[in-house]
Formats: structure tokens, sequence, C-alpha cells
């Protein structure tokens, strides 16, 4: 069986954190899958998807710190040059992250850590609507 689902999430942009765990899980518990694999896929290029500890300290400041000594958002672009805009510094982040995952599930549900989340990081240097494409693929419940 394969089943897909389009998730809608709406982020402030500029480093924005979003624990979209509980949609994907509905998305899999919807789609009746019982054993196989979820794709996560966020459909753009400045953003990107993982998972980690969803925590303040982490989500609010680590994240974005670690993004900005490896691509800082001042820093000299090509791609700003090309395209007359401010956000090269986006592009790069998210080529650094990826913009997808793949989580097992087991018995209908994800195969998450105790502390393990889903993660969206929207990258670009303002709010966005961002839609994220969760395939399953596997052995339904019937």
């Amino acid at each position: 069986m394969v089943k897909t689902q389009e998730i809608t999430i709406r982020t402030r942009g500029n480093c924005d954190v979003v624990d979209i765990t509980g949609r994907v899980s509905e998305a899999v518990a919807n789609s009746g899958l019982l054993e196989g694999t979820v794709t996560v896929f966020n459909v753009g290029s400045t953003a990107g998807i993982t998972t980690t500890e969803f925590e303040p300290g982490l989500v609010n400041h680590d994240i974005e710190a670690l993004f900005e000594r490896i691509a800082p958002q001042g820093g000299r672009y090509e791609h700003e040059k090309t395209w007359h805009d401010d956000n090269g510094h986006s592009h790069v982040r998210a080529s650094l992250l990826g913009p997808s995952l793949s989580v097992p599930v087991i018995d209908g549900s994800l195969t998450l850590g105790t502390w393990q989340q889903i993660i969206l990081v929207d990258f670009d240097t303002r709010a966005r609507t961002r839609t994220i494409i969760c395939q399953m693929i596997g052995n339904d419940k019937a």
C-alpha cells in the first residue's frame, strides 16, 4: 500500500522551529499503515526536516546559533546577486539540513525515541505557509 497526505504548516521564518510530530503521527494513523515507513518531505528549498529533542533552549537558541556559524545571514551569497533577494543563507542552511526524513512505522506508530520529535526548520527571511508531504509505504491494517 502507498498513501500520501499533505500537511500545511504556518511558520514565522528566520529559523522558526516547528514540532510536526503530532501531525505526522495523525497522517500515519489516518493512512491505516501498520508496518512500513513514512517519508516526511518539505516542498521548497528554504526549509528542512529532521529530528531532535523539542525543548526551548535547543529550538529557540542552539539550532539558530549553529546555522548562524555555518551559514551566516549577513554572509555573501551568489544566490542573492543572481536573484536580488536576501535569502541566500536560507537556501544553504536548508541544503545542509535536508528536505526529508524517513521514519519506520511499527504496529501503526512512529518509531521515535522518548525525547525525539520530528521538526520543520524554516530558514527563510519571512513567514511562510509550508507544504509537507507524508508518504506512507507498507502493510495496512486490513
